[in-house]
This record gives C-alpha cells, structure tokens and sequence, in this order.
C-alpha cells in the first residue's frame, strides 16, 4: 500500500489553495482531507475533538501534505465565525468548503424527544447554514469559491432516522438556495449524497448490525459497499475546475440505492462484478469481517 493518498486526479490541482473540511479528523472528513491535501491543498480540518484532528493532521504531514487543525462547534455561532476568520487572517484566502460534520443516533420519532430532534437538526443542517455563511461573509463573497455539502440516502425516508434524514432533506433545499443568492459572487454550492460506505465507523457495529448491513447490500444494484475514496472522489470533482459550470445539484454515490424501490422488479442478486476504487492508503482492513464479501476488492 503507498504511504500517500492516490489519486485520480492530477497533481497540483488545488496549489496554493486552502479548503475548510469540517469533521475533517475522522471519517469521511478524515479522507476527503488526504486526497485534497495530496493534490496541493492547504487543508483546514475543524471539529470538536482535538485528538483526532492533530492524529490526521500528522498523518497529512508525514504524507507530504499540509494541513492546519482548527477546534470547533459547527453548532456555535460564535465557535463558526472565529474559527474561520482566523483561517482567513492565517492563510489569507478560503477556496473551498466541504460541510461533511454531522451524525445522528438511532430513534423511532414516536420516542423522540424534542431536544433530541433539536440536537440534529443543529448539528446537520443548522452547523452547514453557519459555516457556509461564514465562509461567504468572510472570503468568498469577494473571491468567489465551492461548498460541498454532505447529504444521505434519505429518499425513500429511513426509519428509526426521522431527524437525520429531514436535515439532510433541508440542506439540499439550502444548497440550492444558496447557489441561487450567491451565484453573482462566484460560488457554487453542491451536494454529495453517499450510500452506505465501508469506513472505520461500519467496524464499531456490533457483528450482527454488520450482518444486517451486508445483507441489505445485497439488493442494491451494484451489491457492494461504497469506500470513502469513491465519496471524496465525488467532493474533490465539485472543488475543481472540472465542475465550473455545475452548481445547485447533488451527486448520488450509492451504489444505486436510490433505485432500490423498484430493484425487486428485475433479478439483480449477489453480484461481484462491480469493483471498487480506493485510492486512501489509510482505509481500514476489512479481512475477517462481514464486509470483506462486499467490500468490492
């Protein structure tokens, strides 16, 4: 395995650039910032935990990369626009946004409680309506710039996810919004939409949740799991100049799941023919666990 992020894409792309990831430590955020740092991003990593951002932030250098770790709370208003005015002052520019903090726990709504709605409806859709404002108010309103925004497969709705899957409902309206309000400034706002990806997270799963998993894969057209370096694939594709003319819109990488309502129309069954791309040095080892069947390798 090489000791560095391998990419599709060309080297140098975002020189002298500097992207914001948010809950850019672990993750998603985690290999979304190795892949833009190894092809020349400055990459800001924020998040709560300052543990995991300074763990990837030594893993970006030794790899070559550079990558500055910022604490705090998408959340907190106050926490947001420090944190990224700082940047600014810091670096003198901010190009590029992925709102990827988030995350929701798992509750029927009937048992949900006000407060816990709140508290992912805050973090999910509330955390990327304040950073993306900040970033405009303080950089991109005069530069211009790209946001990619962190969606789910919500659908065909998700029980036991009623609060998770409406915020992310509600930042693809506020993409959209926001590619229409400050599209005369030059910035594009998309979304990336994963399906069900093979990432550390999936391994601290009880083994029979994993079992459960992969046996729902196996409906789904291309009957794998997803890598994280397929999703920041996805997101590196709308930062660059590849996508100039793309804003507004959301790219689904699931596997096609989306479709999964009307799979049971035709015969699709447990197949191994799609493969998959990882380019991230650091993915996690899946021998010996029940992904190692739809893994895609």
């Amino acid at each position: 395995m090489s000791s560095r992020f391998d990419s599709i894409f060309r080297p140098g792309l975002f020189d002298e650039q500097v992207i914001l990831v948010t809950g850019g430590g672990t993750g998603l955020g985690r290999c979304t910032a190795h892949e833009l740092a190894s092809l020349g991003a400055t990459v800001v990593i924020g998040a709560r935990r300052q543990e995991p951002l300074e763990q990837t932030a030594r893993e970006i250098a030794e790899a070559g990369g550079r990558c500055d770790p910022v604490q705090l709370d998408v959340r907190d208003e106050d926490s947001v626009e420090a944190a990224i005015a700082g940047l600014v002052e810091r670096h003198g520019r901010l190009d590029g946004v992925v709102n990827n903090a988030g995350g929701q726990f798992v509750a029927l709504a009937a048992d949900m409680s006000a407060r816990a709605w709140r508290s992912v409806i805050d973090l999910n859709l509330t955390g990327t309506f304040l950073v993306s404002k900040a970033a405009y108010k303080h950089a991109m309103k005069a530069e211009g710039g790209a946001i990619v925004n962190m969606l789910a497969d919500f659908w065909n709705g998700y029980p036991g996810w009623a609060h998770g899957m409406a915020a992310r409902a509600g930042i693809e309206n506020l993409s959209r919004t926001l590619a229409l309000e400050w599209s005369g400034s030059g910035v594009r706002v998309n979304c990336v939409a994963p399906g069900t990806v093979l990432s550390g997270g999936l391994l601290t799963y009880p083994e029979a949740v994993q079992k459960m998993t992969v046996k729902g894969i196996g409906g789904t057209p291309l009957s794998r799991l997803g890598t994280e370096s397929e999703i920041s694939a996805a997101i590196t594709f709308l930062l660059s100049p590849a996508a100039a003319y793309t804003t507004g819109d959301t790219i689904k990488v699931d596997g096609g799941s989306n479709l999964f309502q009307a799979a049971h129309l035709i015969p699709l069954g447990n197949h191994r023919r799609s493969k998959a791309w990882n380019g991230f040095h650091l993915r996690p080892d899946v021998k010996g666990t029940p992904y190692e069947d739809v893994a895609g390798e």
